[in-house]
Order: structure tokens, then C-alpha cells, then sequence
């Protein structure tokens, strides 16, 4: 059994190396520090300051590579610089660890929608999926496009582009699926 505590500090300790090779200061937070892993200040230019919240997810195959994204994770952002880095590692300590890099409001929508969708999945009697939002998965094919993003944390949040499967915007505006209460596409959807 993989100890989930040793697999956050490894995912914290893989995306601070990360980002320290593309020119950001990290500042691994204390436990406590809510919706907050990793504090960064970009080391050239403008000196962007932006706050990082760490998933790790270790599997023995890609294909089964998910993160658990509860209440928390769902939450509507608190400002523009609110990001995610998803680690995905294989026990295999060879294969090197993939890093997803998403603002914040993707990663809520993504956990809402694709919790809700299942949750209300046409087909599916009534009673026989009762599992809460706050449990919800996503698994690793979701944030493909994000794969490797790391010029997104440059970028505002309200200014990144939504790079979720596109049946993803279809799902948002279905009353059965929607979004997350208080996320801020509720107002404006983006295009793209």
C-alpha cells in the first residue's frame, strides 16, 4: 500500500524542482497554509508571485493514473494566480513523473464536471450512484492538454486558455451536469 503522505511530499518536492528549472523561486509552505503547497515568485521580469496547490498521484500504469479532487479542490478561485500542478508518477522509479499545470477554475470545473456527469449518467437507475462531489476523480486523459503547461502560469487565470476535452463545455451548459456553485464561468463561459 503507497503511503499517501509520502506521495504528496514526493509530488511537492518533483513539481518545486520543476519549476525552479524554468527561472520561479518556490517556497514549499507549511502544512495549514489552505489551497496553497507551493508559493513561487517568478526570478526575472516582473517578479509574477503565484500560489500552486500540489496532486499527486502514483500508479503501477498510466492508464489508472487519477487524482482525488474533493470539496477543496472545487472551490472557486481566490485570485488570478491560483494554480494546480498534477503529478502523475509511476511506482517504477525509472519512468520520469508527468506534470500537469492548470489554473485553478479548470480544475474545479474538471472535478465537477466529470463527478456530476457520472453521477447523473443517463442509464443509470436512480439510487445506484450516490457518491458525493466531494469524492470525486478525475483521471489523467482530462488534463492531456495540459500536459507540460507550464507558460499557463504566466498567464491570469481569466486569460488562460480552457484546454479540457470539448465535450467538457457541452457538460457545463447541461442543467443535469453544470458547474460548481460560485465558479466563475457561471457569468461567462469561455470560447475556448
Amino acid at each position: 500500500m503507497v503511503d499517501t503522505k509520502q506521495t504528496k511530499t514526493v509530488g511537492e518536492h518533483y513539481a518545486a524542482a520543476e519549476l525552479a528549472r524554468r527561472g520561479w523561486a518556490p517556497a514549499l509552505t507549511r502544512d495549514g497554509l489552505e489551497r496553497t503547497d507551493i508559493l513561487a515568485v517568478k526570478t526575472d521580469g516582473e517578479r509574477r508571485l503565484i500560489e500552486v496547490q500540489v496532486k499527486a498521484a502514483m500508479n503501477t500504469a498510466w492508464r489508472h493514473v487519477n487524482w482525488p479532487l474533493g470539496d477543496k479542490s472545487q472551490q472557486p478561485s481566490a485570485s488570478e494566480h491560483e494554480y494546480f500542478v498534477m503529478v502523475g508518477a509511476l511506482t517504477e522509479t525509472t519512468v520520469p513523473p508527468r506534470f500537469f499545470v492548470l489554473p485553478r477554475a479548470h480544475v474545479a470545473a474538471a472535478a465537477w464536471i466529470t463527478h456530476q456527469n457520472w453521477l447523473t449518467e443517463p442509464g443509470i437507475p436512480i439510487g445506484k450512484r450516490n457518491v458525493p462531489a466531494s469524492r470525486s476523480r478525475v483521471h489523467i486523459r482530462t488534463f492531456e492538454q495540459y500536459e507540460d503547461r507550464w507558460d499557463l502560469l504566466d498567464i491570469d487565470e481569466s486569460k488562460c486558455p480552457v484546454l479540457l476535452p470539448t465535450e467538457y463545455r457541452t457538460l457545463a451548459l447541461d442543467p443535469r451536469v453544470g458547474l460548481p456553485e460560485g465558479h466563475a464561468w457561471h457569468s461567462a463561459l469561455p470560447s475556448c
